[in-house]
């Protein structure tokens, strides 16, 4: 039977305001669960940018985007981690397109 994987992009945003050693802890935290869960193909951390509208009175953020492929459950629990996170300001996964892999 083949098992569906799915080419996904998320893209979180961690509070700049912690200390930095926690930021960077936040970031490979989320980074190494993506990469138990999936396949990660690139990692691009844009770094310190100021948000469109601030959040919690907070003016930037530290963002970082991820592409990676994985099974369709694993997206709901990584946007449930985001939310349970107090260090991540916001996080979205969006579905890129459909492959099929032979198991």
């Amino acid at each position: 039977m083949e098992k569906a994987v799915n080419s996904y992009e998320t893209l979180y945003i961690v509070n700049p305001t912690i200390a930095e050693d926690d930021l960077k802890n936040t970031v490979e935290k989320f980074n190494a669960l993506i990469a138990e869960n999936g396949t990660v193909a690139e990692v691009n951390e844009w770094g310190k940018r100021r948000l469109a509208y601030p959040i919690n009175d907070i003016p930037e953020g530290y963002y970082v985007l991820v592409n990676f492929t994985s099974d369709p459950s694993f997206p709901a629990e990584l946007e449930r981690r985001y939310n349970i996170d107090e260090n991540i300001m916001r996080g979205i996964v969006i579905r890129l397109e459909t492959k099929k892999a032979k198991s």
